[in-house]
């Protein structure tokens, strides 16, 4: 059993953030997963000739940008890390499995914050304007979180290969980008394709952007922070326990 307490565990975990930041931020998979990808189908949509708004597109790449790059660095740590046999060496400290995947997460969202923080600046430059300003920054800390843990729920399956994961989070993360409302609004969207894009987190974290931009939502306000909260501590809970299991396999 390990004798740190709660509150070491947390400092241990920040320990963990800062070295996963130091190492992590500038591979080249986190650069082009979290960073170029969300900038190239924006590009892509943003070029097809299709007059929609600025608030509409900019709120698309607000939302774009922190799912991809929240979910760019948690995927890879672990396999990363158990390929170069560090991880066994970090399992050895006296820190719990809690604490090594907070600590993952905690360098994941702050990433995605970072960046997604820029292209707010890039629509305030572009001349949109901010209605609601705490709503919007309640909802990227709270889908930072949510965005990371699902990073890290990728991250499960006990391989050492990257490559392995990162092709499982594309084959995950894109289709919830298409059903998420942020190429195609939910208004327009036909029945089925409401139903499925109410099973991703996504969704609710699009329609808040659009609201602090707009002050136009499809769900209610309150729907749509409690269920990126709901989201957040399920998708948690469920990653911690997972990552207990399959942790042993890694060595």
């Amino acid at each position: 059993m390990n004798p740190a307490g709660l509150s070491e565990q947390v400092r241990r975990s920040w320990a963990i953030a800062k070295k996963d930041i130091r190492i992590y931020y500038m591979k080249g998979p986190v650069l082009i997963f979290g960073v170029f990808m969300p900038l190239f189908m924006f590009l892509a949509f943003l070029m097809g000739g299709r007059q929609l708004p600025l608030s509409f597109l900019i709120s698309g790449l607000v939302g774009m940008t922190l799912f991809f790059t929240a979910t760019a660095v948690s995927p890879a740590i672990f396999p990363w890390e158990g390929s170069a046999k560090t991880l066994e060496r970090l399992a050895s400290c006296p820190v719990t499995v809690e604490a090594i995947v907070l600590g993952d997460m905690i360098a994941s969202l702050l990433f995605g914050i970072g960046i997604t923080l820029i292209t707010v600046l890039i629509g305030f430059a572009l001349g949109l304007p901010l209605l609601h300003g705490l709503t919007l920054l309640s909802a990227i800390v709270i889908a930072a979180i949510c965005f990371s843990a699902v990073g890290m729920l990728l991250a499960v399956p006990p391989t050492n290969t990257p490559s392995n994961i990162m092709m499982l989070s594309s084959l995950v993360k894109f289709p919830l980008v298409f059903i998420s409302g942020i190429f195609v609004p939910l208004e327009q969207m036909p029945f089925w394709g409401i139903v499925l894009s109410v099973i991703s987190p996504l969704t609710y974290f699009t329609d808040l952007v659009r609201y602090s931009f707009t002050g136009t939502h499809f769900f209610p306000v309150w729907a749509d922070l409690m269920a990126l909260a709901v989201f957040t501590l399920a998708i948690t809970a469920i990653t911690m326990v997972l990552h207990k299991k399959t942790m042993p396999k890694r060595m």
